[in-house]
């Protein structure tokens, strides 16, 4: 699927840890490098990079020589401490991938409930994913602007250095699409189109890559009426290829999530994903459901623009 209008890593290479391999040393003296002409460019000393992750100078000049491991957090802090650009965090956190620093989860621990760490460790080896979504565009479709926006809104009191992070790893959890498996159903309630999170020019490009992926072959977007009655919480359902437990579905509350394993249960969200599948606009419902969205936002966009 084309990749969501957001500023990570194009590499389809997975983060592996960290090996003595002479690509990785380079990409670590590379990522080191770029962190001391930020540094530099902005005037700071090594004291003041040092504070901002409450580290020694020592360990700053290690950084910045290729001979000490970057963590993702100390990544993120420097770089927003440094005010890069969005072009330039690209660029850092592809050479981070690239140093195999550090693995998914151990990038992201400390912003990650165990709940949803067993989630992401889950739906990287499953077969295929069917979510079903009435309230917001799925963590796996949205783009870096709507995601943030989310952020802000639900982890009131995270500081910023938190929510650069918390967006990072669903930019992160969406590399996955770009291979072979998963596959990615996605089951999005009508109102979920209308709803703003953000200026109308940000829900028009979230519109815009719903549109795009919605006539692509890998993820299979739809949409479901919004005269439908449908349950009100969101749902995942992951199968798997083998094994003596091939599917989990998985519901996720305000304070927690609950994992669904047993057959019984199982069945009854199937018949319940199956319910709400009976229900969708087809492709071309859904295409048309997108185009009415897109003409919607960019017309609030052009009056927000005119004001």
């Amino acid at each position: 699927m084309p990749a969501a209008p957001k500023h990570r890593s194009e590499s389809d290479a997975p983060v592996v840890p960290l090996q003595d391999t002479t690509g990785d040393r380079l990409s670590g003296r590379m990522l080191g490098d770029e962190l001391r002409s930020h540094r530099e460019r902005r005037g700071y000393t090594l004291a003041d990079a040092a504070r901002v992750i409450r580290a020694s100078t020592s360990k700053i000049s290690r950084m910045e020589l290729g001979k000490s491991p970057v963590k993702y957090r100390d990544l993120n802090d420097l770089a927003l401490f440094y005010g890069v650009s969005r072009e330039d965090r690209a660029h850092l956190d592809q050479l981070h991938q690239q140093a195999g620093n550090e693995d998914l989860f151990a990038k992201f621990a400390d912003v990650t409930p165990a709940f949803l760490r067993r989630l992401i460790r889950l739906e990287r080896t499953a077969r295929q994913i069917t979510v079903y979504e009435p309230r917001v565009v799925p963590g796996l479709l949205q783009t870096e602007a709507y995601a943030r926006a989310l952020v802000r809104m639900i982890e009131i009191g995270r500081s910023e250095s938190d929510i650069e992070l918390i967006v990072a790893l669903r930019m992160q959890r969406q590399l996955m699409l770009d291979s072979g498996l998963p596959r990615l159903a996605a089951l999005i309630g009508e109102r979920v189109l209308s709803q703003p999170y953000g200026t109308a020019g940000m829900m028009v490009e979230q519109m815009r890559f719903l549109h795009t992926a919605t006539l692509t072959e890998k993820v299979n977007v739809r949409i479901v009426p919004e005269h439908v009655i449908a349950p009100p919480t969101p749902v995942f359902h992951l199968a798997f290829a083998d094994g003596e437990h091939q599917e989990l579905a998985y519901v996720e509350h305000a304070d927690g999530a609950h994992y669904i394993t047993q057959k019984v249960q199982l069945d009854r969200t199937r018949k319940l994903l199956l319910n709400v599948r009976a229900n969708l606009y087809d492709r071309e419902g859904s295409v048309r459901a997108l185009e009415r969205a897109i003409a919607h936002w960019e017309k609030r966009a052009a009056a927000e623009r005119s004001e």
